[in-house]
């Protein structure tokens, strides 16, 4: 679920748009994107390099019909914290342990700015769909 060339007037509208494409596709009820933005609220979501990963809270748990990942690409960006400037929102919906695997390669986009550089600019969805999915083993992007 990944929506390239997206634009957001603020923070609180990327993590809408993030949400609302969850809902869009059956992952959560509604309600779950009033948790990410409470949970955002609470501890900011962003992990340096333009990622952040809004999600909701443990309590938002029962508005999650099955896990979903949606991935809205901002190339300019937007702010999300201040001086700090996010261009892949990767909205997170899950009840079980999923979404692990995900996890672990935005740990590696996030420690290197040419591979989180590269998917801010990807112009398929498919470099970005394949680079959050991939196994163990190391992969360039190419986008």
């Amino acid at each position: 679920m990944v929506i390239l060339g997206a634009q957001a007037a603020s923070k609180t509208d990327a993590i809408r748009q993030a949400g609302e494409v969850l809902v869009t596709n059956g992952c959560v009820a509604p309600s779950y994107v009033d948790g990410m933005l409470d949970r955002e609220r609470v501890l900011s979501t962003y992990l340096g390099n333009g990622i952040a990963i809004p999600h909701g809270e443990i309590a938002d748990l029962r508005a999650v019909h099955r896990t979903g990942v949606s991935v809205l690409q901002l190339p300019e960006g937007v702010e999300w914290e201040s001086g700090e400037r996010a261009y892949l929102v990767i909205g997170l919906a899950t009840n079980s342990e999923e979404h692990v695997p995900i996890l672990i390669n935005l740990t590696k986009a996030v420690q290197d700015p040419k591979i989180a550089e590269s998917l801010a600019h990807a112009k398929d969805p498919s470099v970005i769909v394949e680079y959050l999915t991939q196994g163990s083993e190391e992969k360039e992007v190419n986008g």
